[in-house]
């Protein structure tokens, strides 16, 4: 049905690289548009790509055609090709097409030197190995340099410092003739000598002190390399990964690479995975016994995290997982070396913890890499417009919800209904006897002057009480309020013991007590005297009736 009508082979790899990289991305190349014109002049072309043809026919103005019956002819090319192109076998095809494969992905995946991230593995490995080895050697200088100077170990808290200021010192005798400004400041200064004068540590020889010395010249060494690698692993980080480097730090971020082994394996984990990576075995364990599952692994150590609240966290890490995932892949597979995308990342995640926390939100600031989005304004449904922070009311006690109960005084007896107002007429009538009994017997004169302020305190016959009111009180009062009830009587006979018991002297509490005593009797008798006259009432009008 075809024939091959014109061919014409790439003279190296970087050719055919170039050609397959602009055919791709639907472009037209130098070499094929030569080819073009020179073939196809005034003939229509069969293309299976519909950009690409719209490319051909504007610039070369050759008619262009796509439809399925295209398509399904380039299939028949393709599997045709080694009987079109003669001197073409099947197994030169084979490897032809597996190098050009291998050079698009290089091509396609902006492959350089600069994205080596083997580099920041091995580099965070050694930074663990040094911190570690940098710790046992300062503990060991500590606690071999504590026989001669136990107490510079408080004094001095830094590792550094205190190999530094041993590597100066040698023995505690020459610390007063010293000068460690360079190293300390001036009260750690001051009392490390003082405490070098009264020190109980023993006596080390010259030898001994050598070493001594020696270790600290290692541990001095470490140091300062240790801050070597670290400035060199943010460099590298800064550079293969800066929007990670942006959302979790250099440290997290490159522990989370060295993790999963690269950085292109990482961005191929999900953020569920992100969030956990490094707590395997957490997990494992979790779900053998069938218990909660870990929040967090090596993303807890995130400065963002460090901010939450304890029960804030988990709600932190997946969401700046799920941030950090995105800017793996925008790492990982993108083409600008901007940090953009973790920038914007960031200030939501940051957002959203204030949110959590319940503070005022601001807006975001955008930032210049945003490529002009607009600011987000983060909902609160305590917010007003136009004022920064929460501003709900503050709650004010409501006194109007108060219950209070009003206390109804003894003498007020006009509320009370006619029938009862006469039987306590009549129970007062037969009682006021006992009550003068119990005012005669209080004592009627004595020599002190206290004995006034008792004997107006005692209560009196019903007439002098009346009397004997303040002239703030109302005049007008109810028989029943002249004429003292049992109730009444109870009362009066109780109010008058704490005025008595304020003197303070026991005849006056015994007095007060006596005079207690008999109003009571008085105004049990008085109520038993009443029930016994109601009996005979009664008896007198069943016996009538």
């Amino acid at each position: 049905m075809v024939k091959l009508k014109a061919f014409d082979k790439f003279e190296n790899t970087t050719d055919a690289l170039n050609a397959a990289s602009h055919l791709v991305d639907s472009k037209l190349p130098k070499g094929l548009r030569k080819f073009l014109k020179a073939q196809c002049q005034g003939e229509t072309l069969a293309i299976a790509d519909s950009k690409l043809g719209k490319a051909i026919s504007d610039k070369l103005e050759i008619n262009c055609v796509n439809n399925a019956a295209v398509a399904e002819l380039m299939r028949g090319l393709r599997s045709q090709l080694s009987e079109l192109i003669s001197g073409l076998a099947g197994q030169d095809m084979a490897p032809m097409s597996l190098g050009l494969s291998h050079s698009l992905s290089r091509y396609k995946l902006k492959f350089s030197p600069d994205k080596v991230d083997t580099m920041i593995v091995q580099a965070i490995g050694l930074l663990d190995d040094l911190d570690k080895e940098l710790n046992t050697y300062a503990m060991r200088v500590r606690e071999w340099y504590g026989w001669h100077f136990p107490e510079l170990a408080k004094i001095v808290a830094d590792n550094v410092q205190y190999a530094k200021s041993v590597k100066l010192m040698g023995s505690r005798t020459n610390a007063a003739d010293l000068d460690f400004s360079g190293i300390l400041q001036e009260e750690v200064e001051a009392e490390m000598k003082e405490a070098a004068v009264i020190s109980m540590g023993t006596e080390v020889s010259d030898h001994d002190m050598l070493n001594i010395k020696s270790l600290c010249d290692q541990v001095i060494a470490l140091s300062e390399y240790r801050g070597q690698l670290f400035d060199y692993l943010r460099s590298r980080m800064n550079a293969i990964a800066p929007n990670l480097t942006i959302m979790v730090g250099e440290l997290v971020g490159a522990r989370l690479i060295a993790h999963a082994g690269s950085l292109i394996n990482l961005a191929k984990h999900p953020a569920s995975t992100v969030q956990i990576l490094g707590a395997e075995k957490a997990l494992f364990r979790a779900l053998k016994t069938k218990h909660e599952t870990p929040k967090y692994g090596l993303i807890y150590h995130a400065s963002l995290i460090g901010q939450a609240a304890p029960k804030f966290k988990g709600k932190i890490s997946r969401v700046l997982a799920a941030k950090s995932a995105l800017s793996i892949r925008m790492d990982a597979l993108g083409e600008g070396s901007e940090a953009s995308i973790g920038i914007e990342s960031r200030a939501k995640v940051e957002a959203r913890l204030r949110q959590l926390e319940g503070r005022a939100l601001g807006k975001t600031v955008s930032t210049p890499g945003s490529k002009g989005k607009p600011s987000i304004q983060a909902y609160d449904k305590d917010r007003k417009s136009g004022t920064p922070g929460l501003v709900s009311s503050a709650k004010i006690y409501n006194t109007a919800a108060d219950v209070t109960m009003d206390i109804v005084p003894t003498e007020e007896a006009d509320s009370t209904p006619a029938k009862k107002k006469k039987k306590s007429k009549e129970a007062v009538e037969e009682a006021p006897e006992p009550v003068v009994e119990a005012a005669e017997a209080t004592p009627a004169a004595k020599k002190k002057k206290k004995s006034k302020d008792a004997a107006e305190a005692t209560p009196e016959p019903a007439a002098e009480a009346t009397e004997a009111t303040p002239p703030t009180k109302k005049k007008k009062k109810s028989k029943d309020a002249a004429t003292p009830t049992p109730q009444a009587t109870v009362a009066v006979a109780v109010a008058v013991t704490p005025e008595l018991t304020k003197s303070g002297k026991k005849k006056r509490k015994a007095e007060a007590e006596a005079v207690a005593e008999a109003a009571v009797e008085a105004a049990v008798e008085a109520v038993n005297g009443t029930s016994e006259k109601k009996k005979k009432k009664k008896k007198s009008k069943e016996e009538t009736a």
